[in-house]
């Protein structure tokens, strides 16, 4: 079977471009995974950082969508914690109406940036709901209505595609992992975030023990990880630098993922929170063709991964491009890729 690709792009603002030349770079990094045989490509999530361009996910995907012609665009994730089932159910069922069987709707568990946008985000919600109880109205709204035992009894998220939108769970926990079972969804471990191989392989083994498949559909998994191929390995690690993963526990056990210590002291002061960091070199595929596509083939196989997805933090958007190409090419030699 080959082995599908797809490409998560967070529209980073790095030094030297303005926001709307990273969303620029985001539209044409679409166009060309979709010319070259990528399965599919999303968007990422962040709020209240100068760094992060993509602070709302459906907006851009509808202009991917229209910028594109076949390739799969989907988000990387929408925050649904933060907003009402019923109105993300809306931007995706406008969307699978324009563009059917081309939409994928992921959800992400993280809050997408620090405690003052969450609270900003979340200001006025008065009747707080779990993550599940979103998710199952998520299910019904996508599709039709609410039923007659809910309060809002035959509510619906018009207009209701024929296709509607795919719905994948994203984390990088076996407690996400086990909610994605729950649900029969598709699970993506964000191995880039957690680069712990232990707490991957506890995720994808629980998914695949807890999975429900009374609900007629069957296990897939998806590996997120940060790759960056050129055409020698001294450049690969030139341009992979020294990104570092920090993992920030707070005192009242809530964990996040943050790139820098600063950001996790800044994460913690906004919180209001003690805090204790745990600080990772980054764990980065990078390397020449064959280097690169050994390693991945090698994650694949220990993760038992069904698919891959590609981040690439790579300032310079033509080697960023370059990347991406030889990977392609890596894989067409091993007759991997469609």
């Amino acid at each position: 079977m080959a082995l599908k690709f797809g490409i998560l792009d967070q529209s980073i603002v790095f030094p030297g471009q303005t926001p709307a030349e990273a969303l620029a770079n985001t539209v044409k990094l679409a166009q060309f995974a979709e010319a070259n045989g990528f399965e599919r490509f999303w968007v990422s999530e962040h709020h209240d950082s100068p760094l992060m361009a993509g602070a709302s996910p459906e907006v851009l995907i509808a202009h991917l969508l229209a910028r594109t012609e076949k390739i799969k665009i989907g988000s990387g994730g929408v925050m649904l914690q933060h907003y009402s089932a019923y109105k993300v159910a809306e931007n995706f069922n406008v969307l699978a109406s324009l563009s059917p069987g081309r939409v994928e709707l992921g959800i992400g568990r993280a809050p997408g940036g620090l405690p003052r946008s969450t609270k900003a985000l979340q200001k006025g919600v008065s009747e707080p709901e779990s993550l599940g109880e979103k998710l199952t109205e998520l299910d019904q709204l996508l599709t039709g209505s609410f039923g007659v035992d809910h309060p809002l009894a035959g509510l619906q998220a018009n207009p209701v595609p024929e296709q509607p939108a795919d719905v994948y769970l994203l984390g990088t926990s076996v407690s996400s992992a086990e909610l994605a079972a729950e649900r029969a969804y598709p699970y993506a471990f964000a191995l880039f975030i957690n680069n712990d191989p232990d707490a991957a392989q506890a995720a994808f083994r629980a998914y695949r023990e807890k999975f429900d498949r009374s609900k007629g559909r069957e296990p897939k998994t998806l590996l997120a990880l940060t790759v960056i191929a050129a055409d020698t390995n001294e450049e690969a690690e030139e341009l992979a630098g020294h990104m570092k993963s920090v993992r920030v526990t707070l005192a009242s056990g809530k964990t996040v993922n943050v790139g820098t210590l600063e950001q996790a002291e800044e994460f913690a002061r906004q919180a209001g929170e003690t805090f204790t960091a745990e600080v990772r070199e980054a764990d980065i595929t990078r390397g020449t063709i064959d280097v690169v596509r050994k390693r991945l083939l090698e994650l694949r196989d220990l993760y038992d991964a069904d698919e891959l997805i590609f981040t690439t933090v790579v300032p310079d958007f033509e080697k960023r491009l370059r990347s991406f190409q030889l990977l392609k090419e890596a894989f067409q030699e091993e007759e991997l890729i469609v």
